[in-house]
């Protein structure tokens, strides 16, 4: 456990916890989060992870700009239901991502876990965009990727962050009620 571990998880929680709560000052939170552990995750060789976290980077701009013009006439972002095909097309180039990357870092580098963390950073990157479309679904992905992200840090013996992620499931859960619920009030 390091202090850069200690801030990362910190940061990340306030950011998990703000986006569950449909708070516009979830992205920059989570912007700060992705460049702490993109150096942790560089330090323990977690190859696909890192880069994970400068695509999630990429991917919380795009998601603040959508979140800023979804709101609703009282400030509220609005929840989108997710097209079914939308769902399909997700799933499949979380798969093709995961087979892309996996065969790429076990060939080429002496990534730690290559195989899960790269099936995990490719779901992760699906989660995120349903995160930025609205989509109340994002959080059940998040919640199985989570759930097996646990497992990889605590091989990696990553515990403050393994903890971070068994915190996040349960926000991810709670996120989810939350997001169900606004669409239905919507």
């Amino acid at each position: 456990m390091s202090w850069l571990e200690i801030i990362a998880v910190a940061v990340s929680f306030l950011g998990i916890w703000l986006t569950a709560r449909r708070q516009l000052l979830c992205w920059p939170v989570n912007l700060a989060a992705c460049a702490l552990y993109f150096k942790l995750f560089l330090d323990v060789r977690l190859y696909s992870d890192m880069v994970l976290q400068a695509l999630f980077g990429l991917a919380i701009l795009y998601g603040w700009s959508v979140w800023a013009r979804g709101r609703n006439a009282i400030g509220e972002v609005v929840v989108n239901p997710m097209p079914p095909m939308r769902a399909v097309a997700g799933l499949a180039a979380g798969t093709a991502g995961a087979l892309a990357i996996g065969w790429t870092t076990s060939r080429y580098t002496d990534a730690a876990l290559p195989w899960m963390d790269s099936a995990l950073s490719s779901f992760s990157l699906v989660a995120q965009y349903w995160t930025a479309r609205r989509h109340a679904a994002s959080w059940l992905l998040w919640i199985v990727v989570d759930v097996l992200y646990v497992g990889m840090f605590v091989i990696k013996e990553l515990w403050l962050t393994a903890g971070l992620y068994a915190a996040m499931v349960g926000l991810a859960v709670t996120g989810y009620r939350r997001w169900q619920r606004s669409r239905r009030e919507s």
